[in-house]
């Protein structure tokens, strides 16, 4: 009979919406009793576990706004959406104020160089303010640079949440920045008064007296304010520059994804000046002055960022992601037994955006499938109050799958981030003991970092230019390479810079004299590696940025650029672990280990190792990730296409090459 009343009404249960109870419109089927009814025999009652959605219907009632769509009401029932309802919620806009665009994008470029000038100003010489100031020993030093380092970008998710949840990319943008100046202000302050002592020490000749507590206790909370807001703040930039084009036009979408490329540019421009200039005047023993240029860059790139205010697009916060994930598996759980049904009998509303506000909907995907059950409507999903921990759309659903789905890619980057981490730590240790006279002129071993940048600023050009439209019409993909092979690629890459550290220290330690610090070998042997892990940067970390961004649900956007940053921040914890390891393994009885304070006696070139079998071996997991991998599926019901993370042709490339690897 139930089946019946299916046929008749041509009601499709994965249309319901609920809306709270004073604004329903009920249609009521009295001629046909319900499947409660004491008419019906008890053996023919539908099983909990073998209901189909499409013989549950006995009260349909009609939508008329597009108010509480994340269930926030547990009154509700299904319905149809009227013409006329339909049309309000199809006009809901997430966007507000400016038109965005590359003016206002160039802005937020700025915006990024400034800021990442001061932080670099910060970081980059930070290794040898440790040893040469405060007097840690090598590897102590290497281990706190690691562990603040790992702070700054594990302070990226924070921003993330605030940014996807509460405050929108804007708000989150100007605080962290506020916070930033906060804290390179209180560290020039702690530097000036307290830490250089006398005028001029701390470099590599003069010592520094030894520090008063309230100094050294100014200084750690002034460089983790620094990591606070440069880690909330550059994530939640990135999304917010992404922001100023408009998916839904082809040509602003090309220039997305050209701006993650900028974007990475305009990092490294702003990273080049700390690590050429401002690097040598802090070697020579002038880290106040360092400090001071530092904060007036974060200063004027807080300036710059405000005075765009009018002009920005503005993408409204959607809610806390966490309870709409957590309800996904909560669901699932409670339906564990329940059987899969079809993809068009899982619940979802009507109209062209979600139940989550201010996201597209997207569509049905096949892996993870018994989060499924989440989706799929039971006999009391219908008769009671609509209780989110047991019924939830399909677009939360495949929310929760795109996080699901994107972590196995994540973690394989973590190993890469190890190697990137080295750059800041122990490549500047092993500069510091090589020949590093030009003439007169005494070169900083934290300066060599600027072949990296080099690297970068040069492989972005090439690769912008030269690479995608060769690779573009090899394999007929306008991206040239697809977010996952470039990725791939960013892992070799590193893997070969790895093996170049190692070969030269494996040179150094041949050219070292016995009673000398310093090895004869010339610093410039650096090179290779430094620029080898330039051109990974710009492999993998643009990619992460594009893939991590395209894939995530409009809900939390900003959470996939934080899992670029967060990746470098479980890096440097991985790295710092890695020494920590290594030299309770190696350093045994009269053994120094592989990384002493003399790193005359040790065997560094043994970790550089290390680390390069370990990427092969990540980089083999990777490739089963990678190949596994499905993309994300978006309903762009506005122009009348389907939205995905990479085009279907974009998809078999990839899985193409992974294959043949």
């Amino acid at each position: 009979m139930t089946k019946g009343f299916n046929e008749f009404t041509s009601f499709r249960a994965s249309q319901a919406i609920f809306r709270p109870q004073s604004q329903l419109v009920t249609i009521c089927t009295h001629s046909l009793p319900s499947p409660e009814s004491a008419n019906i025999p008890e053996q023919k009652k539908p099983s909990m576990a073998a209901m189909d959605s499409r013989d549950i219907a006995n009260e349909v009632v009609l939508k008329a706004s597009e108010e509480d769509r994340s269930f926030g009401d547990q009154s509700g029932a299904l319905q149809y959406c009227t013409e006329n309802e339909q049309r309000k919620y199809v006009t809901t806009t997430i966007t507000e104020k400016g038109s965005g665009g590359w003016k206002y994008a160039n802005l937020l470029l700025v915006n990024q160089g400034l800021a990442t000038l001061a932080f670099f100003g910060v970081g980059v010489n930070l290794v040898l303010f440790l040893t040469r100031v405060l007097g840690q020993e090598t590897a102590d030093a290497a281990n706190s640079v690691s562990k603040w380092t790992g702070t700054v970008y594990l302070c990226s998710l924070i921003g993330a949440f605030l940014s996807d949840s509460y405050w929108g990319r804007y708000l989150t943008c100007a605080v962290f920045q506020l916070i930033l100046v906060a804290g390179v202000g209180l560290l020039s302050i702690s530097s000036w008064i307290f830490l250089i002592k006398p005028d001029g020490c701390g470099d590599g000749q003069l010592d520094c007296t030894p520090t008063s507590t309230v100094g050294i206790a100014m200084f750690y909370v002034a460089i983790y304010l620094v990591a606070f807001g440069y880690g909330g703040h550059q994530p939640t930039l990135a999304t917010f520059g992404a922001d100023q084009f408009d998916d839904s036009k082809p040509k602003e979408r090309d220039s997305k994804a050209a701006f993650f490329c900028y974007f990475y540019f305009a990092l490294n421009v702003g990273s080049l000046f700390s690590n050429t200039v401002l690097v040598y005047y802090e070697d020579i023993g002038k880290w106040t002055l360092g400090f001071l240029v530092s904060l007036a860059s974060a200063v004027i790139a807080i300036v710059s960022f405000l005075c765009g205010s009018p002009g920005y697009r503005y993408v409204k916060p959607c809610g806390n992601p966490l309870p709409r994930v957590a309800q996904v598996f909560v669901a699932a759980a409670r339906k564990w037994n329940l059987r899969t049904v079809h993809a068009e009998e899982l619940y979802e509303v009507e109209g062209p955006e979600s139940a989550i506000k201010g996201s597209r909907k997207i569509f049905h995907s096949n892996e993870i499938s018994f989060l499924d059950k989440a989706a799929t409507l039971t006999e009391n999903d219908l008769c009671g109050p609509k209780n989110p921990w047991r019924i939830c759309t399909v677009t939360q659903v495949e929310e929760a799958k795109c996080v699901m789905k994107m972590l196995p890619i994540w973690l394989c980057t973590i190993i890469y981030s190890v190697v990137f981490t080295q750059m800041a730590s122990l490549f500047v240790e092993q500069g510091d003991v090589m020949n590093s006279k030009i003439g007169k002129f005494n070169l900083p071993a934290a300066s060599m970092s600027a072949f990296d940048i080099f690297s970068v600023l040069v492989c972005t050009g090439i690769y912008r230019q030269i690479l995608v439209p060769v690779a573009g019409k090899l394999s007929g993909n306008p991206k040239g390479l697809t977010e996952l092979q470039r990725m791939g690629i960013g892992l070799i890459i590193g893997m070969l810079a790895m093996l170049a550290a190692g070969i030269t220290e494996v040179e150094r330690l041949k050219h070292v004299i016995p009673e000398e610090k310093k090895s004869t070998l010339s610093i410039f042997w650096q090179i290779p590696q430094y620029v080898l892990v330039g051109a990974s940067e710009v492999f993998m970390y643009v990619g992460q940025l594009e893939f991590f961004n395209g894939q995530a649900p409009d809900g939390i956007k900003s959470f996939g650029s934080s899992l670029c940053m967060a990746s470098i921040s479980l890096g440097n914890y991985v790295s710092s672990l890695l020494v920590n390891m290594v030299m309770q393994i190696t350093a045994r009885g009269e053994e120094p280990g592989w990384i002493p304070d003399n790193l005359n006696e040790g065997h560094m070139e043994r970790f550089y190792f290390l680390i390069a079998a370990l990427t092969a071996f990540d980089f083999v997991i990777y490739v089963f990730c990678a190949k596994w991998y499905k993309c994300i599926n978006l309903d762009d019901s506005s122009t009348g296409k389907e939205m995905t993370g990479e085009t279907t042709e974009e998809q078999e490339d990839h899985d193409q090459v992974f294959e043949r690897v």
